[in-house]
């Protein structure tokens, strides 16, 4: 996952450090996925990624936001970006905290699907601040083409399974 991004500001308890993050995931219709994400502390940039076989696009990503808030070596105010609504509105619509409470079943009383990964995204989101923002893929945003592309590149490195 590359080493954790180790922000200046963090070193001083009373300055929290203010991080953005951009991620995305990618798969293919053959189980080959990727990740990426792009932490930003002030005009430091650190981009991450992974690649994994037998996967599906919204794990990669879940998997894009755990790498990113584990990447931190302290505890931060993050904004995370994603151009995804199923992780955004996990979080800011109340479907984690429906999840839970329902034993990690949906509405339609099935598994919730990824519930490792949530699992991940919430002990991650006990540790930071977190604010979560969706925007737009494939409209331009320079962060998320960066990520986009990485996700891709590392997709299209796998072999066929």
């Amino acid at each position: 996952m590359g080493r954790a991004l180790d922000p200046a500001g963090a070193k001083n308890a009373a300055v929290p450090c203010r991080v953005e993050v951009y991620t995305d995931g990618s798969a293919d219709d053959k189980g080959r996925g990727g990740w990426a994400a792009l932490l930003r502390y002030g005009r430091a940039e650190k981009l991450i990624s992974g690649a994994e076989s037998g996967t599906t696009n919204n794990r990669m990503e879940l998997t894009a936001a755990v790498a990113a808030l584990r990447a931190l070596k302290r505890p931060c105010e993050v904004h995370l970006y994603t151009d995804s609504q199923y992780l955004k509105k996990a979080f800011t619509e109340g479907w984690l905290e429906r999840w839970q409470k329902n034993g990690w079943r949906t509405a339609a009383r099935t598994p919730v699907k990824n519930r490792d990964l949530w699992e991940a995204l919430l002990a991650e989101t006990r540790r930071h601040r977190v604010f979560w923002h969706w925007q737009k893929g494939h409209a331009g945003h320079r962060e998320n083409e960066i990520v986009d592309r990485e996700a891709n590149r590392r997709r299209r490195a796998l072999k066929d399974p």
